[in-house]
């Protein structure tokens, strides 16, 4: 057993509706130290945090190389498993899917999430038998690599609206069995916060549910009860914080004050924690 296998281990083992992983995403080695010294027992990238940092916009616009690059930072930067978040695989085949995930795995993270959604064509979503070609050569790739890669499935039915309203849950619910056949260890369904499709989603998917969370989103104890196993914040965290460089930015050109800067991090501390 290798270091890396026995992460892969214990991540699969956070997704515990009792008690449910919750994932506040990160974008660089700083905002991973800041998640993981708050107690964090895994740490997961959120694929537009890392594109905006990097100077590219979400949606399968940045380089590969530059996300693997960070993905690498990320992992040396913490103790706890971390989780790459690599939109729709980086590749246009199932091939190139593999090949980016070989090389997440040579970073030594121990999850991916990977998502159906794409650009072009006649719907949002990838047709559901090419998708599982794509989580099909993830699945085959940590199996050469032999470690058992938490493939988190993210199926965009209700954040795009895809397909009608009516047969939205069980296309969602028939999409989500494919891709566990596939090879896919959870399934992510973001853009759902009502209590009852929750409750249906976990009733009606054989696998840890992820949700995505935020403002209005139930918290994290009632998400338990229902089921889920775990809550991710997405791009919201790093939304945030650019919108605390709004703000003070903002501040600084009308008024030439600096209050919005009164709750910020001592230098001190945070050069701290980045010494390890």
């Amino acid at each position: 057993m290798t270091a890396q296998h026995d992460s892969a281990q214990l991540f699969h083992s956070l997704h515990d509706p009792a008690a449910p992983l919750a994932l506040a995403n990160v974008w660089d080695a700083a905002s991973a130290r800041l998640v993981e010294a708050a107690g964090a027992p895994a740490i997961a990238t959120t694929s537009a945090g890392v594109a905006w940092g990097l100077g590219a916009a979400d949606g399968n616009h940045l380089d590969r190389d530059q996300a693997l690059a960070l993905i690498a930072r990320v992992v040396d930067a913490v103790s706890v498993p971390v989780t790459a978040d690599i939109e729709s695989g980086f590749g246009a085949t199932a091939a190139e899917v593999a090949d980016t995930v070989a090389r997440v795995l040579a970073t030594g993270a121990v999850g991916i999430n990977i998502e159906d959604a794409h650009a072009g064509g006649d719907s949002p979503l990838r047709p559901v038998g090419e998708q599982c070609e794509r989580i099909a050569a993830a699945r085959s790739a940590a199996d050469r690599a032999g470690i058992p890669l938490y493939v988190n499935a993210r199926l965009d039915t209700y954040l795009f609206g895809a397909g009608a309203p009516e047969t939205r849950l069980q296309e969602t619910l028939d999409r989500a069995r494919a891709y566990l056949d596939a090879g896919a260890s959870g399934i992510f369904v973001p853009g759902v916060v009502d209590v009852e499709l929750i409750a249906a989603l976990t009733e009606g998917i054989p696998a840890p549910l992820n949700i995505l969370a935020g403002p209005g989103a139930p918290a994290v104890g009632e998400l338990s009860k229902l089921g889920v196993a775990r809550v991710s914040l997405g791009s919201s965290v790093a939304e945030a914080a650019y919108a605390v460089v709004r703000r003070v930015a903002a501040e600084l050109a009308a008024t030439g004050t600096y209050d919005c800067l009164a709750d910020a991090i001592a230098y001190g501390e945070l050069n701290a924690l980045m010494r390890g």
